[in-house]
């Protein structure tokens, strides 16, 4: 191996032992977190107002039909959907689901991982997976909402926008209710053939007024005096 290839390999080993590190200091942060006061304690209770239990039922049941009964069912309530769903192996089956087999965008570990930075690493991969199905970044919940509880409103919208997108698609991977998800809008675009797109060019639009019954009669040439005849 040349020395480029060494430096090269040096530096993605230290790449990767940085990011373990940082995943173990955040799993020590999160597990000496104590309960949230004053400011925090307020944003967070308001936070949990979003969270909607209705909606919860809807898409445990759409997960179980999608993914097959062998996912479980959690316990009722924020609590019990958040642990269902937080080391990732359920949300990768979801959107595994919804692809051809030999097309599955993220690798199921055999054994539900138990380290903390491998669950999240999990839950990395189902995000991905997701924002490549179409789910848009503005949908998406981000790591620690999920793994820290801080926004279960927020896995929520991302759980609905990935169901309208396979109601919307109706490639043949959805399973399920349709009338679970709302269809989202689909872009319909016009065909134009290139004679008439050389037409639209000597066309003038409204906007701009039109020239119809102009002519140059009565006119003078600049700097003449116009002639009135009594």
């Amino acid at each position: 191996m040349n020395g480029k290839g060494v430096e090269a390999r040096v530096g993605r080993n230290s790449f990767c032992l940085w990011v373990r590190g940082w995943l173990s200091q955040l799993s020590l942060n999160m597990a000496n977190k104590g309960p949230s006061y004053g400011m925090s304690r307020e944003v967070q209770s308001k936070i949990e107002k979003k969270y909607d239990e209705e909606l919860e039922e809807r898409l445990v049941e759409w997960i179980i039909v999608q993914c097959g009964a062998d996912v479980g069912r959690p316990d009722r309530g924020r609590l019990g959907f958040q642990v269902w769903l937080k080391n990732g192996v359920i949300l990768s089956k979801l959107v595994n689901s919804l692809y051809p087999d030999g097309s599955k965008p993220v690798k199921v570990p055999e054994n539900p991982p138990s380290m903390v930075f491998k669950q999240m690493e999990q839950v990395a991969q189902f995000l991905k997976a997701a924002e490549d199905y179409g789910v848009t970044k503005t949908d998406m919940f981000q790591t620690v909402d999920l793994f820290e509880g801080k926004d279960l409103a927020a896995v929520q919208r991302t759980l609905m926008a990935l169901g309208s997108l396979a109601v919307t698609k109706n490639d043949g991977y959805y399973r399920g209710d349709p009338n679970w998800f709302m269809k989202k809008a689909q872009e319909h675009k016009r065909e134009f053939t290139e004679s008439q797109l050389q037409e639209g060019k000597h066309v003038i639009g409204l906007q701009m007024g039109s020239n119809r019954g102009a002519s140059q009669a009565g006119m003078t040439g600049y700097g003449r005096p116009r002639q009135i005849i009594s």
